[in-house]
Parts: structure tokens; sequence; C-alpha cells
């Protein structure tokens, strides 16, 4: 197959994965299976068809309405669609085919729907992310970058630094400033790619949330209580961490070295 033709089928592949995740993304607030029933329309009840149900390519045949009761269908379901075939091309170019990428593509699909349900729900389901800390210290054992012992150590400074903060903030204002789900989702984070890149996930997590935060007042005129949620820059932060983590690593330690 030229590389090319590659390209293109792993793009249609992770296309076909983003579709899959819409379920999840719909299902898992609201303790649905999501396996059955079908897909179908949240309005009218439509049981979706095959041939309405093609990634990316249905949403525009469709002009991003339901054939039944032609309600508008949220842009979300192309947008993950359309980002889960980049990243799976993306992930392709950085590890190759082999189990490693099938792994990172799990994690990826993982950080993919926290995102979307944190940043609709603001919660981050324990269904992905406490299963998700045993698995991916399981992962550790096949991946390249970390040890066992670098992967539980990746949960209990990942998952303990956000608790600390978190008591803290409780000690000091009387009130929550980070949920639960934050810290597991660091636990899980720090399992996949050790305490290391638990670390660095964090610290790119918090500038992209403060840029972002200022942003919001600056353009928004929201004020510095406004609750932004974290899973999101916690799911970037592990993203960049997971491609280039060794680099930000060395790089820093080469500052500090001076």
């Amino acid at each position: 197959m030229s590389p090319t033709l590659l390209v293109i089928a792993l793009f249609i592949f992770g296309t076909i994965i983003g579709s899959f995740l819409n379920v999840c993304i719909v299902r898992i607030p609201n303790r649905a299976s999501i396996v059955f029933p079908g897909s179908q329309c949240p309005n009218c009840g439509y049981s979706i068809r095959f041939y309405d149900n093609i990634p990316l390519a249905s949403y525009i045949l469709l002009g991003g309405r339901c054939r039944s009761c032609k309600t508008p269908i949220s842009m979300r379901y192309f947008i993950v669609e359309l980002l889960m075939g980049l990243l799976t091309v993306l992930l392709s170019f950085h590890f190759g085919f082999s189990l490693v990428f099938i792994l990172c593509m799990v994690f990826t699909a993982a950080l993919v729907v926290i995102t979307c349900i944190d940043l609709q729900h603001q919660i981050i389901p324990d269904c992905i992310s406490l299963p998700g800390i045993p698995l991916c210290f399981l992962c550790s054992f096949f991946l390249p970058w970390i040890t066992w012992l670098d992967s539980l150590l990746g949960i209990l400074i990942g998952g303990g630094v956000l608790y600390a903060f978190a008591l803290g903030y409780y000690l000091l204002k009387k009130k929550e400033g980070m949920g639960g789900g934050d810290i597991k989702m660091l636990a899980m984070i720090g399992a996949f790619l050790g305490w290391q890149g638990a670390l660095a996930t964090l610290i790119l997590a918090s500038i992209a949330g403060s840029l972002i935060g200022i942003l919001l007042i600056v353009v928004k005129g929201k004020n510095f209580k406004y609750a932004v949620p974290f899973g999101p820059f916690l799911a970037l932060g592990a993203f960049c961490t997971l491609l280039y983590g060794e680099r930000l690593i060395s790089w820093y330690c080469s500052i500090g070295a001076r």
C-alpha cells in the first residue's frame, strides 16, 4: 500500500473510532449502555440507518440535521470524528505500527471522551478514570518510556499533587477548588506517562488553563472566580507530553543544569 493510501486508511479508521466515541460522550453521563440500543436521534428517537452513520460524510450530506425530524445535530459529532482521524494519523507517524501505537490510541480516545464530557457536564466520569488507572499501569509493562515503578509513582505523585492542592485550597478557602475527577484523571495519566510525565502534564495544563482563563476575562468579561473545567487542559497536556514529553523534560533539565 502506498504511503498516501495508508494515511487515508488510517484517517478513515480514526473517524470510525471517533464515531464510537460520540456515542460514549452522549451515553456515559446518562449511565446508559454504549452498545445497545443502536444510534438514535435524541429528539425524535429515529433509528439512524447505517448510510446515515458514515463518519464525516453523513453529517455533510444531511446538512447537519436529522433525516427524520430535521433537528440540528451538534457540530461536536463532526469535530470529534475529524479530530480522531487526524490524531490517529499523527500517532501513527510518531509511533509506527506497533502495540504501543494501539495503546496510545486507546489512551488518546479516553482523553477525547473525558474532554467533551467535562466541557459539557463539568464532570470527569469515574467509569473512565478509575478503571483507567490499573489498565494504564498494566500498559507500563509494554511502553518503552516507563517502568512499572515509574507508573506506580506516576499514580501516587500525579493524584497526590492535585489532592494536596485541593486539600490546601479547601483548608484556606473553606470550599472546593478542584473536583475529585481531576485528581483521578491525573493519576490515570501518571500511570501511563510516569511521574515525570504527570508533572509535565500538570505544568502544561496549568499554563494552558491560565492563558484561556485570562482570555475569557478579557474577551467575555468573566471574573477570576469563573470556573473553567480543568479536565480538557489535563488532556491537552497529557497528549503533548505523550508526543514530546522526553524532549520537554530534557529541555527543562538542561535549563536547570545551567
